[in-house]
Parts: structure tokens; sequence; C-alpha cells
């Protein structure tokens, strides 16, 4: 749960600016089309997609791919509820490569996805 509202949760979900801070810059906002994220340690692109869905304050869905996913584009979903202290924020990511040989990306994405969230957490609640 975040203490902001859905609409400054969405801002940090599709707003390079925003995303900067805590995820990496995007090449435009997320919010229609194909897109491509900057590393925020290599300047290089880290990681690129497309939008599926895009519905202010409430759905953002994108593909993920990066380079060690050998060409397999996972589904990334975020689901934004307003609730009375700010907003439920979730994510969903889907469609990873399978696989003993996946399992330590898995937890190299799972480990990343948390440390961004706490980069994100720590600003919106500044």
């Amino acid at each position: 749960m975040l203490r902001a509202t859905p609409e400054k949760v969405w801002a940090f979900l599709t707003d390079p600016d925003k995303l900067a801070i805590w995820f990496h810059r995007p090449d435009g906002p997320l919010l229609d089309g194909a897109h491509e994220m900057i590393g925020a340690d290599s300047g290089e692109r880290f990681m690129w997609g497309e939008v599926q869905v895009a519905d202010s304050f409430s759905r953002l869905e994108y593909t993920f791919e990066i380079g060690p996913m050998g060409g397999v584009a996972s589904l990334v979903k975020w689901s934004l509820t307003e609730i009375a202290a700010g907003t439920r924020l979730s994510l969903e990511h889907s469609g990873l490569p399978q696989g003993a040989e996946a399992f330590d990306l898995s937890l190299a994405l799972d480990r990343g996805w948390e440390e961004h969230m706490g980069r994100m957490r720590a600003d919106l609640h500044a």
C-alpha cells in the first residue's frame, strides 16, 4: 500500500522522469505502443516491450524483455486500487522462462522488483 493517490502512483508507473527515480528511464511515456528503457547504471538499453493496456489510474500492462530472457517476452501487470489511506498497488510478472536454468533469472527479477518498489515507496512517502 502506498500513501499516495492513484493519480500520483500512475505517474510513477508511466512518466519517464518518475520512472527514472525508482526503475529505469523509458524513451517515452508508458501509455501506448513500443518502448525501451535505459539502464540507470549502464546508460544502455536494458528492457524493451510494448504497452498492451493503459487504463489511467487503474491498470497498466506491458510486455517485458531483457537480454538474459533469450527472446522470451513476459508480461508485467500493474493494478491500482484506491483505498482510504492512498493506493493499493499490485504487481504480477508472468510468462517468465521456465526450468532449472531460468530459476536464477526469476530470483534476480524478484529481488530487483523488491528493490525498485522500495525506491518508489521511499520517494512517494517522502
